[in-house]
């Protein structure tokens, strides 16, 4: 009786101790990332002295890794659970990130990335997975938001702390960084890989027997494959462009100071940390197409204020306004996805497939990271700024409009839709989607 009112708690609001570990975790790994990104560049180029290709060639073999890795961590999650991939991921990047640091040749260097990168990657599914086994369908929302909110946070404060350590006359400086990333990786092993997963809960879909299997019952399910286009071009067109195109943009063409570059992306973390909670109640009584359409509406706004800011560049304070307002907006529309994206990846899969389906959702994102700022800088960099902005107002156009068409794609479990109560009867979602009168 015990075990049965233990597991009726845990359906109704989630394994709370593992679930904390599991958002400490995400924490630990944000705060790693944010303690040396901003610095690969600066050390390949200057502190090792190697040149601006060779760092650029550190950054194509990071993203390279991501393609080849990504496939096989989706079956290992759904073969082995997540656990043993986390391990196996945050063991990669410790080795990848120590090595970083020691590195001083490029071929070094190249290898060290690609372990670096793939051991990154892998966490990601692992701990997505983690967050769906530890939560309800009624708790996910709020955990997703609360991931990407710590995840914020800890990249913040990463490249805060980090910014106090790094000294380019001195390389000991970065390599004492990366070791300390290393030692972060550790810490997320050693409190999130250790954690007790629950067994895995009910999801709105079950995998048929009759049909394809595996990667082809991925590629056979259209909701997932639109989906994975609309994501493609959230993360193209948003996250690919944040600290790329439009940092340009705004360096470049409206003029704008790297300090106040830095305001405007801390304007970015603070609205997102202001707001994430606030938005989850707001969006789990509404259908997860609706916010993720209001989230490119919200971005138009963001588009608007960098063509104001283009148009106006002679003005500085009116131009620094808009600069900070497209930042600002930026945060306010992944506010509105948090939510929204991870929780309906995890109610599209099949019960043995969700590390898979975690995996193409985490590939689909490095793709679109990876193209979003060569395509923005490339714009930017060739003086024609108002195709950049037409190009980037026509993706988020799209996204809208495939937000809206994905709904009829999607069951009422799915898109977070709300039934009403009629008369005396009331209508209830079972748990593979279908709909079912209650008395």
């Amino acid at each position: 009786m015990t075990g049965t009112v233990k597991q009726q708690r845990q359906q109704r609001q989630g394994a709370g101790g593992p679930l904390r570990r599991v958002q400490i975790g995400n924490a630990l790994s944000a705060f790693g990332s944010g303690f040396t990104m901003p610095y690969m560049f600066v050390y390949v180029d200057q502190v090792r002295g190697l040149g601006s290709l060779a760092a650029g060639m550190v950054f194509t073999v990071f993203a390279l890794a991501a393609l080849a890795v990504l496939p096989f961590t989706g079956r290992g999650i759904d073969r082995y659970g997540p656990r043993p991939v986390l391990l196996a991921g945050t063991a990669l990047a410790a080795c990848g990130a120590f090595a970083f640091g020691h590195a001083a040749s490029t071929p070094a260097l190249l290898v060290s990335s690609f372990l670096f990168g793939a051991g990154v990657t892998t966490c990601q599914p692992a701990l997505a997975t983690m967050i769906v086994r530890c939560s309800t369908r009624a708790t996910r929302s709020r955990a997703f938001a609360l991931q990407f909110t710590l995840v914020n946070l800890g990249m913040g404060i990463g490249a805060l702390v980090g910014g106090q350590i790094v000294n380019v006359a001195d390389p000991a400086s970065l390599t004492r960084l990366f070791t300390i990333e290393a030692l972060t990786f550790l810490g997320l092993a050693a409190v999130t890989g250790t954690a007790r997963m629950p067994a895995p809960a009910p999801v709105a879909v079950q995998e048929s027997q009759d049909g394809p299997q595996g990667l082809r019952a991925l590629f056979a399910d259209k909701a997932m494959l639109r989906l994975c286009l609309l994501a493609g071009l959230i993360f193209f067109t948003c996250y690919g462009q944040f600290e790329s195109g439009v940092a340009a943009f705004a360096t470049d063409t409206v003029g704008t100071a790297p300090s106040t570059l830095g305001l405007a992306i801390g304007a970015n973390a603070l609205t997102i940390v202001v707001l994430q909670m606030f938005v989850v109640r707001l969006t789990e009584r509404r259908r997860r197409t609706t916010a993720m359409a209001a989230a490119g509406v919200v971005w138009l706004g963001a588009w608007t204020m960098a063509l104001t800011a283009g148009l106006v560049r002679s003005e500085a304070m009116a131009a620094t306004v808009a600069i900070v307002a497209v930042y600002a907006l930026f945060g306010v529309g992944e506010s509105l996805l948090a939510p929204t994206l991870g929780p309906i990846v995890a109610d599209l899969a099949p019960a043995r497939m969700l590390g898979t389906y975690n995996a193409a959702h985490a590939l689909v994102k490095q793709i679109a990271i990876a193209v979003g700022p060569a395509v923005g800088v490339l714009l930017v960099g060739s003086g024609t700024w108002p195709l950049y902005l037409a190009v980037m107002v026509g993706c988020t156009l799209l996204i809208v409009t495939l937000a809206l068409r994905l709904r009829g794609h999607l069951t009422p479990v799915q898109d977070n839709a709300l039934l009403q109560t009629r008369g005396q009867d009331r209508v209830s979602v079972t748990s593979t989607g279908e709909l079912q009168a209650v008395a």
